[in-house]
């Protein structure tokens, strides 16, 4: 994922800057409350998680979690390298789980398929 405000076109996109902006200050609020937080103080450094949760679930609409967790996990190392993250995957692939799960709604690909009625 490149750390920019591009759209599918390739060019700027007003509506995805805003879009980060409102997660950022969301997860910001919210971080103190999730289980892997080590302190208040510690949010920046799970800032790029997070916005690597939002910006894969974006592109990745359709998958579930499970379907895209290894090519996240594969793209974290480049995502981390051009964030300048110092974490490794397992120690926030949880904050990036929240963030997809956010844009999500925790939804997976397989609950959005109609399944038949079931005969009572």
């Amino acid at each position: 994922m490149a750390d920019d405000d591009r759209d599918a076109r390739g060019e700027l996109g007003t509506d995805w800057k805003a879009a980060w902006e409102t997660e950022d200050n969301y997860w910001q609020e919210n971080f103190s409350s999730r289980p892997y937080a080590l302190g208040p103080d510690y949010y920046d450094r799970f800032r790029p998680a997070y916005r690597y949760g939002f910006e894969s679930a974006r592109d990745n609409m359709g998958r579930s979690w499970d379907e895209a967790e290894p090519d996240l996990r594969e793209g974290w190392t480049r995502y981390q390298n051009d964030s300048g993250s110092p974490s490794a995957w397992e120690e926030i692939k949880a904050a990036v789980r929240d963030a997809w799960d956010r844009v999500t709604g925790g939804h997976t690909a397989d609950d959005q398929v109609p399944r038949p009625p079931t005969r009572e």
